[in-house]
């Protein structure tokens, strides 16, 4: 948190040339920050890195690619089902459709709008880790296939709604946070320790990097198809 701290800090008082307001607030909100963070990453270390791995090994060892598969879709899609930050963006965007009049301005249409796109958003999660999972097994190049998909994103970019490709270049960052890093991250790893072979190095990592660049197609595509 230092650097956040000075930062703030240093554009408060020497560039804005104010006091810090409501500075008791935020030293007990500092605080509480500082603690919940020290807690997630002790329960990352202790709980979830551990699982990620240990059943990435134990799907390995049963030698099932159909189970493994499923598994990795379900992992995506259920860990960006459950993310607060796809669900904060979704909610929003949601909103802003309903006063630009791209949605109908009412709670139906809003609660609507925001679960496609979280829908969207998790089933491409899940298509991208079960891809990533089976690179791992069959030791593609990871490299021409994120520049494909890249190449992919800019194509689309030029026929997807204006209104979209904002929101849908938001969603394959939001995917990426506090609850599919830590999964996803140890099912790489670990499935790269199992197989005889793989580096966990150069092939355990780059999941997180489909995770990223499947939203921005899919939410892409879910604009053309729902914003007229």
């Amino acid at each position: 948190m230092l650097p956040i701290i000075l930062v703030i800090g240093f554009f408060q008082l020497v560039i804005l040339r104010q006091p810090i307001p409501n500075l008791d607030e935020i030293f007990i909100g500092g605080l509480f920050v500082a603690l919940g963070l020290t807690l997630f990453i002790r329960g990352l270390e202790m709980g979830l890195f551990p699982i990620g791995e240990s059943m990435a090994y134990d799907f390995a060892r049963k030698g099932s690619l159909f189970w493994l598969l499923l598994f990795a879709f379900s992992l995506g899609f259920g860990t960006t089902v459950a993310e607060p930050a796809l669900i904060a963006v979704a909610d929003e965007a949601a909103r802003v459709a309903a006063d630009g009049g791209i949605i109908e301005n009412n709670a139906k249409a809003k609660t609507s709008y925001a679960f496609g796109l979280r829908m969207t958003v998790a089933l491409s999660v899940g298509f991208a880790i079960l891809i990533g999972v089976l690179r791992i097994i069959r030791g593609w190049p990871i490299q021409y296939m994120i520049t494909g998909g890249y190449i992919g994103v800019v194509i689309m970019t030029f026929f997807a709604p204006a209104e979209i490709i904002g929101i849908a270049y938001d969603s394959g960052g939001v995917t990426t946070s506090t609850i599919t890093v830590p999964l996803v991250t140890a099912l790489g790893v670990g499935l790269a320790n199992s197989i005889q072979g793989r580096n966990p190095v150069t092939d355990g990592f780059g999941l997180i990097a489909f995770a990223s660049l499947t939203p921005m197609i899919a939410v892409m595509a879910y604009g053309m198809m729902v914003v007229q």
